[in-house]
């Protein structure tokens, strides 16, 4: 039952602030990407626009409602970090210290966000669960189980095809291997795989372009090895580094951990991993619900000044941590406050989500503002242009957050169509656009290469939002030199 408490204050806490701030960039990528289902997406499979779709069909994708899924999503990973301690072993008071532990982590970022990002954590951890389960009570049946989990997280985000192939190794390095020869086990995988089947016939039908996404202008592109590493710190908290490290012991090293010495293998290969194919630093988050508990397993077994000190001591601390770092990860201060007290730490907490866009605020937080304003100041240039102009325009943004906040917000503008060449909207084509084009965050020289008038209507200002967001130069393009579908796949952008 405390378990169910500490989620649900989690769960709570989010929804205190859940209409603070405004959409965040993907956000509004995801819901538009709701309104325009398909069996996948460029950089993403299709689970989270499925997801926007029914919240769109129930609450009109209302920044509350879109931002209780993360909530939930938060709530039910900490559970899940309290019920892994429970599975290993752990008495009520390792339950809880995981549980608590998980609390502080960068889930307090990821709960904030509507994205794949937190779901993708809670299939982690529940894979995991399943796994020290399976092991523990040698239900081979529960194989099914694990593999509806992990074609679950095949469907949010295929970077848990890392964890899965490290869980494989970890099982073939210890006895545990045994569990291949379970018909279960092979037909887990296959419910697994087919998870996967809709994403790859989509591909398939479009020229592959999650490939050519990840492989030629994607890719993993974190800060590179070093920064990888001591990014952890924060990623954990810094509170939690001796959990860590007690959790990796627990599974690599415990006389009580060695059944389970494959989720150990496991965690620490995928770490190897990440930092040597300059993975996103946050992209080892999902891992910490694991080592947490087996840190919490290891610390409740400890007797004498180690056990007095730790349940009082240890755990104040988490709390003072959750509370100091609660302003960093989400969108809890108002904006000038936060400039004034956390704007310092903005680069670190940059760092840890591999994004260099300068601003006042984390790009995680900062890509929440500008959108409003941006949609209304392109509103009131398209209003102020002349009839003959009007007259099949279209709106080009050049990324896909400033396409997404104008086609969602702009539905109260009675905007023109909206397209861009990032990303899906790339596939989503260009339409009958191109006559005439009102552009933003487009550069004038790129313009005059298509269009033999070019002129400059209005310029977005925004406040506290991402610096490549601000002092935009909106531009009206007439008289194009050849026609937009032509030039299509020349400008296509996949970042």
């Amino acid at each position: 039952m405390v378990l169910l408490y500490i989620a649900a204050v989690n769960f709570a806490a989010h929804m205190l602030v859940a209409a603070n701030y405004g959409y965040f960039r993907d956000e509004l990528y995801y819901i538009v990407s709701g309104q325009h289902l398909q069996l996948g997406y460029v950089d993403f499979p299709p689970m989270i626009a499925y997801i926007a779709a029914i919240l769109n069909f129930l609450a009109g994708d209302a920044l509350v409602a879109i931002h209780v899924v993360p909530a939930l999503a938060g709530a039910a990973l900490i559970f899940m970090a309290g019920m892994i301690a429970r599975e290993l072993g752990g008495n009520r008071w390792a339950q809880a210290l995981a549980a608590v532990a998980t609390i502080v982590t960068a889930q307090l970022a990821f709960s904030s966000i509507f994205s794949m990002d937190i779901l993708d954590a809670l299939w982690w951890s529940l894979a995991a669960y399943l796994l020290v389960r399976i092991v523990r009570r040698e239900n081979s049946r529960l194989w099914l189980a694990f593999g509806l989990v992990a074609g679950l997280g095949l469907f949010t985000k295929l970077t848990i095809a890392f964890f899965l192939v490290s869980l494989l190794v970890g099982l073939l390095a210890t006895p545990a291997r045994r569990s291949l020869l379970s018909k279960w086990f092979w037909a887990g995988a296959a419910v697994a795989v087919s998870f996967l089947v809709p994403y790859v016939v989509w591909n398939a039908m479009n020229g592959w372009p999650t490939l050519d996404f990840y492989f030629h202008h994607g890719g993993l592109n974190g800060g590179g090895p070093l920064d990888f590493v001591l990014l952890q710190i924060l990623i954990a908290n810094p509170v939690n580094v001796p959990l860590v490290f007690a959790g990796l012991y627990f599974f690599l090293c415990s006389q009580m951990g060695k059944s389970y010495r494959m989720v150990g293998i496991a965690l620490t290969l995928l770490f190897v991993v990440f930092t040597l194919t300059n993975a996103k630093p946050y992209f080892y988050e999902a891992a910490y619900p694991v080592l947490l508990a087996g840190g919490a397993v290891l610390a409740s077994q400890k007797a004498g000044l180690v056990r007095r000190w730790v349940p009082k001591g240890f755990i104040l601390a988490l709390a003072v941590s959750g509370v100091l770092l609660a302003p960093l990860e989400m969108p809890l201060l108002q904006p000038v406050a936060f400039v004034n007290s956390y704007a310092s730490l903005t680069g670190v907490a940059n760092g840890a989500e591999a994004q260099g866009s300068a601003g006042q605020f984390p790009q995680y937080l900062g890509d929440r503002f500008g959108w409003q304003s941006m949609t209304a100041t392109i509103a009131r240039a398209y209003d102020g242009l002349p009839e003959q102009d009007k007259t099949g325009a279209c709106i080009f943004a050049s990324n896909y957050g400033e396409a997404s906040a104008l086609f969602f917000l702009g539905k109260n503008y009675s905007l023109p169509p909206v397209i861009s060449a990032h990303n899906n909207y790339y596939v989503w084509g260009p339409g009958n656009c191109g006559a005439v084009l009102i552009t933003v965050g487009v550069d004038q020289s790129v313009l005059q290469r298509f269009y033999s008038r070019v002129t400059q209507i209005a310029t977005v200002t925004c406040d506290y939002c991402m610096t490549n967001e601000d002092n935009l130069p909106i531009y009206l393009a007439t008289g194009p030199a050849a026609s937009l579908q032509s030039i299509w796949p020349s400008i296509k952008d996949f970042s």
